[in-house]
């Protein structure tokens, strides 16, 4: 199944959506929308486009009303993301849904494109758990690329799970939380082995968070 979701937000008028496929948008507020399935999506052999625009000036918060679940399908274990966010002059997105579940058996790819103009202010949150309840087998890998106007903010690749190259099941993380901040000029910081805040050469951050289970933080 091939699902596309368009979501506008302008400094006028309420959010417009447009969705087809197993996913879709409400708003729930003058300068807000949740992130609601209609399928079950995503899905082995599906693909997802998914694009945000944020106009000039403009405010808009994206959460989820529930988690995502990846699955693999009879055919085959790999479901696509495209994930496009556009940030103009003087607006403002926070991105922060519910965790992508990725279970066993199923691979899921998610490539994540982000251009911000100099003045644009973005959140951008996600978050990552291989495997079910006894499930440690499925695999993800995240592409995310970020420019502010034609200057690359970030190009940044990671993965989880079975079939990664650093895969142990006795000692690998199953879990990632990811935060992209722009502006953000805190220092660089990092908390054990599992946590780490990078600055970034363009402005702003890259907050990344390993573990065996996602945990509930702020």
């Amino acid at each position: 199944m091939r699902t596309e979701l368009r979501i506008i937000a302008t400094a006028t008028a309420v959010p417009e959506i447009h969705a087809s496929g197993g996913l879709s948008a409400r708003r729930t507020g003058a300068h807000a929308v949740h992130l609601i399935g209609t399928a079950a999506t995503p899905l082995g052999g599906d693909e997802l486009d998914i694009t945000i625009v944020v106009g000039p000036h403009a405010r808009l918060t994206v959460r989820s009303v529930a988690a995502t679940i990846a699955l693999p399908s009879a055919a085959t274990p790999l479901s696509v993301a495209h994930w496009r966010f556009e940030v103009a002059d003087g607006a403002e997105l926070d991105f922060d849904p519910e965790p992508t579940i990725v279970a066993g058996g199923a691979h899921h790819h998610t490539i994540t494109s982000v251009a911000l103009a100099p003045d644009a202010k973005l959140r951008l949150r996600e978050r990552i758990q291989i495997g079910r309840s006894g499930e440690d087998h499925g695999g993800w890998r995240g592409d995310l690329i970020a420019d502010i106007g034609s200057t690359p903010l970030l190009r940044h690749r990671l993965e989880l799970g079975a079939g990664t190259s650093t895969d142990d099941r006795l000692t690998a993380p199953r879990a990632l939380s990811s935060e992209l901040r722009y502006p953000d000029d805190r220092p660089a910081e990092t908390v054990g082995l599992t946590e780490t805040r990078l600055p970034l050469a363009a402005g702003g951050t890259l907050l990344t968070r390993t573990s065996a289970l996602l945990v509930a933080v702020d």
